[in-house]
């Protein structure tokens, strides 16, 4: 298990309708969970500082102070040397839903341990009017 404290997560109607058709093909029993946990809400009704799918932001390790760029992401785009993570990886899926100021938790697959607070949403799709990303 690699992300398991889900928190207060939102997530839009679509992104939730397509991540559950994802684990359907593709079974992932923490998304699994993590589909069932949260609450969902229109993608029109969604506020701007919410981590929803593709949408581009900056976490701050708690413990080092390191900045860094990252983008969750279905597994066909992901490209984690440019940020692109797959929201299958534990990082991808700890930061679906939360909004800025709450803090990520992930473990990584060698079992290391991460925290990080959410600084900025620099791009999220639906605050830009896109509703069908």
């Amino acid at each position: 298990m690699h992300a398991k404290n889900y928190g207060d997560r939102t997530l839009t109607e679509l992104d939730h309708v397509r991540l559950t058709k994802l684990v359907a093909v593709k079974p992932h029993s923490d998304l699994e969970e993590l589909l069932d946990l949260v609450e969902v809400m229109p993608s029109r009704e969604i506020a701007p500082d919410f981590v929803t799918m593709n949408s581009q932001v900056t976490i701050v390790d708690t413990r080092t102070g390191q900045r860094q760029k990252l983008t969750p992401c279905y597994p066909t785009d992901a490209d984690p040397a440019t940020g692109l993570v797959s929201v299958l990886s534990p990082v991808g899926m700890s930061l679906l839903g939360l909004r800025i100021g709450a803090t990520a938790q992930w473990r990584t697959p060698g079992g290391e341990e991460f925290n990080a607070e959410v600084a900025e949403v620099h791009y999220q799709p639906e605050a830009s009017g896109d509703y069908t990303t």
